[in-house]
């Protein structure tokens, strides 16, 4: 099995959150981004302080929801996985 490398997971966060209605509870987001917990805490402390993800409060529960910029990361990596894919790289 392939390793997943630093911009992949970064992905795979930012794509489970759009991919949930752009509101994922912490939980299911790490058991869905198959991580340990602090490979966890480390990249979405990393995405929120970087204005990726923002914390959004429910009903007195805690979500995640993307930014703008989260969205153009995923928008951005499709490209590059398409540049990928049509030179066969």
């Amino acid at each position: 099995m392939k390793k997943r490398e630093r911009l992949e997971i970064i992905y795979d966060i930012l794509y489970l959150i759009s991919s949930n209605g752009n509101l994922i509870r912490p939980t299911p987001l790490l058991r869905k981004s198959n991580l340990s917990s602090s490979q966890f805490d480390n990249y979405i402390t990393e995405l929120i302080e970087k204005g990726f993800v923002e914390i959004h409060t429910v009903e007195y529960k805690q979500n995640y929801r993307l930014k703008k910029k989260g969205f153009e990361y995923l928008q951005k990596y499709r490209v590059i996985l398409k540049i990928i894919e049509d030179f066969n790289l």
